[in-house]
């Protein structure tokens, strides 16, 4: 498939050739796969199951138990009996953007797009969520089928188009939480362009989901990266993010603790247009930015993917998206915040990303093929690397 690809019958999704070299990544999920990445625990029984079903409809079958499970069980289940936590162990804690994380390992935005089970994921043994991504009113997004598996490759392709109940859903669920005292690790809102306004009128959309938004979260973030609401990744240039920053950030300020923002970014961009992209953001006061979403480039899949259109992600993505991150690093030092999603399936895609600059690490694709178990099975191998002087 060509590197532009149409989706739903609209624009193109492709905004700018990449530039960024990918280098060569230790990790061997890097290389193509030619079977699903291992299921860890009991996953490796329900993933067949699950797998017969449209990818969409299994993620919302996922989504339907994890609100369901009590979190104090879901919790001792992955423990396994331990008596330390690895999710809690102090050598993986980290302090970012002025919060507390007590590992690195964070849920990537899409996987909750509604703030449905936060609860659940902080049981998993993740250090932090981020949810959305949310538009300012309820939107369907583009039409189904919109996900798709790549087994052999270990990815996703998917072109949802930010579904979503809307900023007053999420906010109602995020405001129940606080006041019940229910997370205990740092939560990210994701908040996106809605699919009818146009350039003209995408900063004031955003700031209006920022207003619903932005004093229940820990830090948001703005996405202007994702392949599948059109005209979104337009907003990818210096003139178009330093206004729409600028229109968040005036109701952030107004707030008695402004909130980190970070902006997202796609693997796509050219090193030199993701440089400016990134330093417009950060002279507008953002604490740092997501390094990537999707890619439109489906040249690393090795399966056929022949009529599909989307945002690929899982491991085909990976070198590209480190090559990005690094790129970024080198370029801007060790202020920024980077966190760092794009292919991790496992503990050496994880220490890859790491390596590469991320402070923090998001993960996606690799809980769809890892399941449930995988966060604390990632956690204990970063654990040991470190323990191990690596």
């Amino acid at each position: 498939m060509p590197p532009c690809a149409t989706v739903s019958g609209n624009t193109s999704t492709c905004h700018r050739s990449r530039a960024l070299n990918p280098s060569p990544d230790p990790s061997p999920r890097a290389a193509r796969l030619s079977a699903p990445p291992p299921a860890v625990g009991l996953w490796r029984l329900l993933r067949p199951l699950l797998f017969r079903l449209d990818a969409e409809r299994a993620h919302q079958l996922g989504l339907l138990v994890a609100t369901l499970s009590p979190p104090s069980l879901v919790e001792r289940i992955g423990q396994g009996g331990a008596t330390a936590d690895v999710a809690r162990a102090p050598a993986l804690a980290t302090r970012v953007m002025g919060l507390d994380f007590p590992n690195p390992l964070g849920v990537a935005a899409g996987v909750d797009k509604d703030a449905q089970a936060v609860t659940f994921w902080q049981a998993l043994g993740f250090g932090f969520v981020e949810v959305g991504t949310v538009t300012a009113l309820r939107q369907p997004g583009n039409p189904r089928p919109r996900v798709f598996r790549l087994p052999g490759d270990g990815a996703l392709i998917n072109r949802m188009g930010f579904p979503n109940a809307g900023a007053d859903v999420v906010a109602t669920r995020i405001e129940r939480l606080r006041q019940e005292d229910a997370l205990q690790v740092p939560l990210g809102i994701n908040i996106g362009k809605s699919r009818d306004a146009g350039a003209a009128d995408a900063a004031a959309d955003y700031r209006r989901s920022f207003e619903r938004l932005g004093e229940l979260a820990d830090f948001v973030v703005v996405n202007v990266s994702s392949p599948n609401t059109p005209g979104l990744r337009d907003l990818q240039t210096v003139d178009h993010l330093r206004g729409l920053v600028d229109a968040i950030q005036t109701p952030n300020q107004a707030l008695t603790r402004p909130r980190p923002l970070l902006v997202k970014l796609a693997p796509d961009l050219g090193d030199a247009d993701a440089l400016a992209c990134a330093r417009a953001a950060l002279e507008g006061g953002c604490a740092g930015l997501v390094i990537s979403n999707t890619t439109v480039d489906f040249s690393a899949a090795r399966m056929d993917t022949t009529g599909m259109s989307g945002g690929l992600s899982g491991a085909p993505l990976l070198a590209r998206s480190n090559a990005m991150l690094h790129a970024l690093r080198q370029a801007l030092g060790d202020d920024p915040v980077l966190i760092g999603v794009g292919g991790v399936m496992d503990a050496a895609s994880a220490a890859a990303k790491l390596a590469a600059g991320a402070d923090l690490i998001q993960v996606y694709t690799g809980l769809v093929y890892g399941g449930p178990g995988l966060p604390r099975a990632l956690l204990r191998g970063l654990l040991a690397q470190r323990a191990a002087g690596r």
